[in-house]
């Protein structure tokens, strides 16, 4: 059995798993902080309530994040060694900034926000969403930094007598052009994915009537944040577009399956037929797209996959460096199609809930539900063709991923940790949508529930920064003690 072929699948799935989850806790964050900061702001008891709701579905979804970060992690130790040992240097750098600077950081706000409701003033303790807010989109753009650097090798001398690369620059690494706009494409999805779960768990709620005060609000944040972030994934796609153009013109070429270069090339949105560029029966395409992404012109030339392949082969050697084509191909218009039709609902969202309407028919807040799986779709599809269109490198022009694989682990191994964590991810996947859809049954807390704890926390000192509040005043307005 193949070691590598089945390592590459258990990294593909855990992968794939795991980012499920960091996307949704960095939108929800962001949203958890603007919700909490109008409840600070306005005393209104509806912003309270849904906070303390959204931080549940919050918190879940943290959980799982950790969790299968944690056994992403391992697999650089396990399956891919060499690979660990060629680029650790580079790559340990940017993990490491990650877990000391954001993820500390953002743990340790989130036990103080978790424990603090009765024990910090309301400021001090919307502060802490908003410092975890920010540590979560910290521990994006580092992810990203060494991602990139895997995508496009810079900062780096080769150490030929040990056989790996060493860093010389970390300015390089962390801010070259092609993560700048990958760290904010995958920011806009996550503000996109928070967004979703906002309106689509609000659509749940307002099809049942239930608490119309607190999640009218919600959808309509929650539309509003997807319509901003569809828009910048868009615009953020077609700059990254760009810069991925220049350094790996492979994947272009193949998210296209564009296998002569030409100018005014066209952009398919769908293809019937062969593609590997000896058949088509039939295909619809926009003209003069694809030179658009590629080159910022209509016109602009843009290689093709037997262009690149001939060159590929004059600088490294003989091989194939072309990824599966039909992969990629799809991967990037399910990418791309999964952003328009969350730009088409948020829009037609916006206008069915203008001016305090909400709709009558169950089946728009059904649909609207359907809202949280686009997201989940659009990354999933993005990071496979990401991944794969790198193909045959782990580091683009360094290392190829077949030199990458443990090579001391046998393919019986790999396969069983296979088996055995795919199992354990469905069991998760088993409680983490048992839990999803036990706290959302329960609902927002009542009014009475949401103030308890504030009002405790008033009456044992006031907590840090905040005045403090008597037996008398219980009864008295909220705004009062502030």
């Amino acid at each position: 059995m193949d070691p590598l072929g089945v390592a590459r699948w258990q990294f593909g799935i855990t992968t794939v798993y795991h980012f499920l989850f960091v996307p949704i806790t960095i939108g929800m964050a962001f949203f958890i902080a603007i919700t909490e900061t109008a409840w600070v702001r306005t005393r209104k008891p509806a912003y309270l309530r849904a906070t303390k709701f959204w931080g549940k579905v919050f918190l879940i979804n943290f959980a799982m994040g950790v969790v299968t970060g944690i056994v992403q992690e391992f697999q650089f130790g396990m399956n891919w060694s060499s690979y660990s040992r060629f680029v650790g240097d580079v790559f340990g750098a940017p993990l490491a900034m990650e877990a000391l600077l954001a993820f500390f950081m953002e743990s340790t706000f989130i036990g103080l926000w978790i424990f603090g409701w009765d024990k910090l003033s309301p400021r001090l303790h919307c502060a802490c969403i908003w410092i975890v807010s920010i540590g979560t989109m910290l521990s994006g753009f580092f992810i990203m930094s060494a991602n990139s650097f895997m995508q496009h090798p810079v900062g780096i001398t080769m150490n030929t007598d040990r056989s790996r690369a060493e860093m010389n620059d970390i300015g390089a690494v962390l801010f070259q052009p092609l993560n700048l706009w990958a760290y904010t494409h995958v920011i806009s999805g996550a503000i996109l994915s928070g967004a979703a779960m906002f309106a689509g768990i609000s659509s749940y709620f307002l099809m049942r009537k239930r608490d119309v005060d607190v999640f009218r609000p919600a959808v309509r944040l929650g539309l509003i944040g997807m319509l901003i972030g569809s828009l910048a994934v868009i615009v953020t796609g077609d700059l990254l577009g760009k810069v991925m153009t220049e350094v790996q013109p492979m994947k272009m070429a193949a998210a296209e399956a564009l296998w002569d270069g030409k100018t005014y090339a066209s952009f398919s949105l769908f293809t019937i037929g062969s593609l590997d560029g000896s058949s088509e029966v039939f295909s619809i395409r926009v003209p003069g797209v694809v030179s658009f992404m590629a080159t910022e012109s209509f016109s602009g030339y843009v290689e093709g996959i037997n262009d690149v392949q001939e060159a590929s082969v004059e600088k490294w050697g003989p091989g194939d460096y072309r990824p599966n084509i039909a992969v990629t191909y799809w991967m990037f218009r399910l990418m791309m199609g999964a952003a328009g039709v969350m730009l088409l609902v948020s829009i037609v969202g916006l206008w069915l809930t203008r001016k305090g309407r909400l709709p009558q028919s169950k089946w728009v807040w059904r649909l609207a539900m359907f809202a949280i799986a686009g997201p989940v779709v659009g990354h999933s599809a993005g990071w496979i063709f990401t991944e794969m269109g790198r193909q045959p490198w782990t580091v683009v022009g360094l290392y190829r991923t077949e030199e990458s694989v443990s090579p001391s682990v046998s393919g019986g191994s790999v396969l069983t940790s296979l088996i055995v964590f795919t199992l354990l991810y469905g069991i998760l996947a088993v409680i983490e949508i048992g839990l999803l859809v036990k706290y959302v049954k329960i609902g927002a807390p009542s009014e009475q529930e949401a103030l308890a704890s504030i009002r405790r926390g008033r009456r044992k000192g006031g907590g840090f920064g905040g005045p403090d509040r008597s037996e008398e005043d219980e009864d008295k307005p909220l705004a009062f003690a502030y």
